[in-house]
């Protein structure tokens, strides 16, 4: 009768463990069911899940594999596992499987804690815990912006995730942190195009304000875009009115707005290494075409849609846009625009916004994210960053700080 036993080695990282393990195993003709090795700190945990014939004679295996590991001075740990449980273990694969990131700037005991028993009390089997940034200096001071995240995989998701994932929501309030939680299927490893709403996405400031202080109309425009990226206001109609204001305005004070627009945290970092990595980017922004295409010319995006200011013959605005608005349906719109012409599948798209007017377009993407958004529009999106800046995106398709090309 054939056993299953469960080899764990554990003890100080070094070469040739692994190869001197399974080299005994391989002189007895053993099969190996699973496999899967961790360093932590210098630290190895080997498990390796064996099938042992009955011609391999258990005893003589285990006395090797024992004396190998004093050898090489690691422990080694042998468990017996019943056949009905590895076949029931064996019938759970090609169920659903899903991915938990966590990104904080440091990442305590608190958070781990919070999150894995959200887990466990939706009955859920955390598999693999991988830290997906990198290292983290003693010397690191608390001013500093780092960045910290560890992936959870996992499975045993109910098949209504509502409930599962505003608690995650409420937790990441609590924390500050950022909780994402999505499955983990062909599509989170093969995303090819990634569009990006511009004003306080791209750039942490609203044009329209800025063109709006210049104008003399500074809080009133203000006021009125608040109101609209909270959804209170249809944007149409706010756009129309923040637009109406802004007659009159000089279109020389355009360049001077453009040069001093900060990027936002990690904006620079996350296009080239998507640009890198072969990804399309495209800005979408209900902003204006003169501040997207200046943004395009630094950072190298494939596509630009914005609104067109109308500029009269004295060099003024008229407080009119040509053409169509880009609003949020026009955003949406536009999204399965490039990904029917790039040949992409909707679910290989990435959307960032942070708006009302973003929801459309985040809804239909294959991942959508809400970038330091307003708490409507972050309960509305299927994922939200507001802790780090715009490369964590990075980590919710599975990159690590070591792959990072630049």
């Amino acid at each position: 009768m054939k056993e299953i036993i469960l080899l764990t080695i554990s003890g100080e990282d070094k070469p040739g463990v692994t190869s001197s393990m399974s080299s005994i195993l391989a002189s007895y003709q053993i099969n190996i069911l699973d496999i899967g090795q961790a360093v932590i700190h210098n630290t190895l945990s080997l498990g390796i899940l064996i099938e042992v014939s009955r011609e391999a004679e258990s005893s003589p295996l285990l006395r090797d594999l024992l004396f190998k590991a004093h050898e090489l001075n690691m422990k080694i740990r042998f468990q017996p596992v019943d056949v009905q449980e590895y076949t029931d273990w064996v019938g759970e694969q090609g169920k659903s499987r899903h991915i938990i990131t966590l990104l904080a700037r440091r990442i305590t005991a608190e958070h781990i804690a919070k999150v894995t028993d959200i887990a466990a009390r939706h009955g859920i089997n955390i598999d693999k815990i991988t830290r997906l940034s990198g290292r983290l200096s003693l010397d690191t001071s608390p001013q500093e912006k780092t960045r910290a995240c560890v992936e959870f995989s996992v499975r045993g998701a109910d098949a209504d995730t509502g409930p599962l994932r505003e608690e995650f929501l409420r937790a990441a309030s609590d924390l500050d942190v950022d909780i994402a939680f999505q499955e983990d299927n062909i599509f989170r490893r093969n995303r090819r195009l990634v569009v990006f709403d511009m004003d306080s996405t791209l750039i942490e400031a609203e044009v329209i304000d800025e063109l709006a202080k210049e104008a003399g109309v500074g809080d009133q425009v203000a006021e009125i875009t608040e109101a609209a990226m909270r959804g209170e206001i249809d944007f149409n109609e706010s756009f129309k009115r923040r637009m109406a204001l802004l007659k009159g305005l000089d279109v020389k004070v355009l360049d001077q707005i453009a040069e001093r627009l900060p990027m936002t945290e990690g904006c620079e970092e996350l296009v080239s290494n998507l640009k890198a990595l072969g990804f399309k980017t495209a800005i979408l922004s209900g902003g204006f075409n003169y501040f997207a295409s200046h943004l395009q010319n630094k950072l190298g995006f494939d596509y630009v849609y914005a609104n067109e200011l109308d500029i009269d013959a004295e060099g003024r605005v008229t407080g009119e846009v040509k053409g169509t608005v880009v609003n949020g349906e026009r955003k949406a719109e536009l999204l399965r625009e490039i990904a029917a012409k790039e040949g992409i599948a909707l679910e290989q798209t990435i959307a960032v916004g942070d708006g009302a007017n973003d929801l459309p377009m985040l809804s239909i993407a294959g991942l959508g994210i809400a970038f330091r958004a307003k708490p409507l529009v972050r309960q509305s999106a299927k994922q939200a960053i507001s802790t780090l800046g715009l490369d964590g995106i990075l980590y919710l398709i599975g990159f690590r700080d070591r792959d990072a090309l630049n």
